[in-house]
């Protein structure tokens, strides 16, 4: 009895030490899971200082690459309107569309943007701000050429539209003038005399245009042989004169611009019949006029002008 009870007493205590190992690797367990668990949670809801760095640079990257983009917009939104003001000097100065870009160029394009594409953003990154920096300088250096180009340009227009280049009437049907430059019977004396202008046969009243931009000089009174006649200096050089008129709309010291109406024809002064005699002078010295009508006339109304005119051999004044 005592043998089977040692036994029995030695099998419970195994028994009862295999339930507390057992219990105690369960609870082992429940820790390690309940730890597991808690790292995960952490992990999800809380950086570690290499994450949370990590993170503040990754968003500062993000804020750079945004404010760059908007550089980039902004100046490329500056270099297409530069580039369109480029095309309207180049249309102004050769009255040509710009030439457009070849094949090989945009097939180059293409190219380079593939090996954009392939960049990482570091690389891309940098590229980006060194040509940022390139396409500052492009555009200061563009825009200053092109200021400078605008600047000429507006010169030279000023200029064209300050020489003598339309004629003082209407005179579509070319036959008006009457009498051309160069020596011509005077009317009054019969004898040859040098005749400095060219004199259209219109009648009283007709209105008289400023052949180019000037300013209005003086204006000489009917007590002339030129009756009453208007000056106008267009600062180049270049003055033209408007002779035997019956009216003056535009008063000395006025600015006229080509093709305003500055006064209408007469007989005033020493004049055969109702005419307009119209003088070119470059520097003063009286030129032929009827080489000013270049915006007017092609070349064989020109020469047509010019045949009309010398057939009158006898001058109004």
């Amino acid at each position: 009895m005592s043998k089977q009870r040692e036994k029995t007493e030695s099998s419970g205590g195994r028994r009862r030490r295999s339930a507390q190992w057992v219990k105690w690797g369960f609870r082992f367990l429940s820790g390690l899971a309940v730890a597991v668990i808690y790292f995960v949670a952490f992990s999800l809801s809380f950086d570690t200082p290499i994450e949370h760095e990590l993170k503040k640079s990754t968003r500062r990257i993000e804020e750079e690459y945004q404010k760059l983009l908007k550089r980039y917009d902004t100046l490329q939104q500056v270099l297409d309107n530069v580039a369109e003001r480029d095309r309207n000097v180049y249309k102004i100065l050769f009255e040509a569309e710009p030439i457009l870009a070849a094949d090989e160029d945009r097939v180059r394009n293409r190219d380079f943007r593939q090996r954009l594409e392939r960049m990482s953003n570091l690389e891309l990154g940098i590229w980006f701000d060194r040509q940022l920096g390139r396409l500052y300088q492009r555009v200061s250096n563009y825009g200053a050429a092109v200021e400078a180009e605008q600047e000429r340009v507006a010169g030279d227009l000023q200029r064209a539209l300050s020489i003598p280049a339309i004629q003082p009437v209407d005179n579509r049907i070319l036959t008006l003038l009457t009498a051309s430059f160069g020596e011509r019977v005077h009317p009054f004396f019969k004898t040859m005399t040098q005749h400095d202008g060219v004199d259209y046969s219109v009648p009283t009243g007709t209105a008289v245009f400023a052949t180019a931009d000037g300013t209005v000089r003086s204006l000489q009174t009917r007590g002339q042989t030129s009756g009453l006649s208007l000056v106008i200096d267009h600062e180049n050089g270049y003055e033209t004169v408007y002779s035997h008129l019956d009216k003056v709309v535009a008063m000395p010291g006025r600015r006229v611009n080509r093709g305003d109406i500055i006064a209408f024809s007469g007989n005033s002064g020493l004049s055969f019949a109702p005419h307009l005699h119209y003088e070119v002078r470059y520097r003063g010295k009286a030129v032929d006029p009827v080489n000013y009508f270049f915006m007017e006339l092609d070349m064989p109304r020109m020469r047509r002008l010019k045949e009309i005119s010398g057939m009158g051999m006898q001058s109004f004044d």
